[in-house]
């Protein structure tokens, strides 16, 4: 990995870039522990493949693929662990019956939720612990600005 700063960047902006990727790395690890997402024998992909369907479902292989930005080896192999752990089912399309819909069982929606639940009562209670009553603005702030940058179109400034 070359963290040597872009002409355009100066060193203080590549050291807080890289703060922030570790720190959000240790949050994910930390709220897949604290949602139990670790002990479903998932990955992070296959749970975010689940989402998807559950969120787009009925869908195709392809629109997920699309909705997911991977490819469709991908989907497919995320597809394959969770119809074998009997998350999602699938079906013929009945406006193309070449194509499957695939579609979340109720099971696979209470997990997700379990999840979701999980990490949002995580936050809540690290964020009452940990942050001051005075300080509850700049966590706001923080996640306007990390909302920015997820929404980030720089393919035109690279």
């Amino acid at each position: 990995m070359n963290t040597t700063p872009r002409p355009q960047q100066s060193t203080a902006t590549a050291a807080t870039a890289q703060r922030l990727q570790d720190a959000m790395k240790r949050l994910r690890a930390r709220l897949r522990a604290e949602s139990g997402q670790n002990t479903t024998g998932l990955t992070a992909t296959q749970l975010g493949v689940l989402a998807s369907v559950i969120r787009e479902g009925p869908v195709t292989a392809a629109r997920l693929a699309s909705v997911e930005h991977v490819s469709a080896q991908a989907i497919a192999q995320s597809l394959a662990v969770l119809k074998a752990a009997g998350l999602v089912h699938s079906e013929p399309d009945p406006q193309d019956g070449r194509k499957k819909l695939m579609s979340a069982d109720p099971s696979a929606i209470e997990l997700v939720d379990r999840i979701l639940n999980g990490r949002a009562s995580f936050l809540a209670r690290a964020i009452d612990q940990v942050v001051a009553p005075d300080e509850r603005r700049d966590v706001e702030k923080a996640v306007e600005l990390l909302e920015r940058l997820a929404d980030a179109d720089l393919r035109g400034g690279i």
